[in-house]
């Protein structure tokens, strides 16, 4: 994976079905601040998770989708853009249009899986082998507990294809007051792998400056 050298302009926003609703949304709106272009790419699984976790009422339609979650984040028209799981002509599936980042967040096993293994049978999954191949920064954000030696041996996989393995796993030295703080935190080392500034979570050291 190529390290990020300045902000990214166009980013794939991947959410899948793990536990972790919250982080994929939070990230999307800090995304949408900074003034990326998002495309949005969202598994069935995740609609049901995003149901479960959240109140956000997302519809079906792509183009709602899309209306949806930019007025939630307060995003510009035409910011975030969002692709069925077979919308193979998207400008995601290729190399020529995949855009300078991605993050599947949160990732599911199932993902992490699909991913490492070159299964390429949706959307998401093909965007992800794109980042591989054309060695641009691919962020991927599991959320599983305990792992198993599988879900280990896919992540070591992709770490060492050059993807980035964040996994959602906050801590607490900064001495959380509430749910939003935790999630904060992992957004923060999102945005600051995706060098995107951030003013979640300071520096480690800064406070005591």
């Amino acid at each position: 994976m190529a390290l990020l050298q300045q902000p990214p302009k166009v980013i794939t926003l991947a959410i899948t079905g793990a536990s972790g609703a919250p982080y994929a949304l939070r990230l999307l709106q800090c995304l949408v601040q900074a003034g990326c272009q998002v495309n949005v790419l969202v598994s069935a699984a995740a609609q049901v998770v995003l149901a479960t976790e959240t109140d956000w009422q997302i519809p079906g339609e792509k183009q709602a989708q899309a209306a949806y979650l930019a007025r939630q984040v307060g995003a510009q028209e035409g910011q975030i853009r969002v692709y069925g799981k077979q919308q193979w002509m998207a400008p995601v599936a290729s190399g020529a249009g995949a855009g300078d980042a991605m993050v599947v967040c949160p990732c599911s096993t199932g993902s992490l899986s699909a991913i490492a293994n070159g299964a390429s049978d949706n959307l998401i999954e093909r965007a992800a082998d794109v980042h591989l191949k054309e060695r641009r920064a691919l962020i991927l954000v599991p959320r599983e507990a305990p792992y198993s030696a599988i879900h280990l041996e896919h992540m070591l996989k992709l770490t060492q294809m050059g993807a980035l393995i964040i996994p959602a796993s906050p801590g607490f030295y900064h001495q959380p007051q509430s749910i939003n703080d935790l999630v904060d935190f992992i957004v923060a080392r999102i945005l600051n792998q995706l060098c995107l500034p951030q003013t979640l979570l300071p520096a480690w050291g800064e406070n005591d400056a």
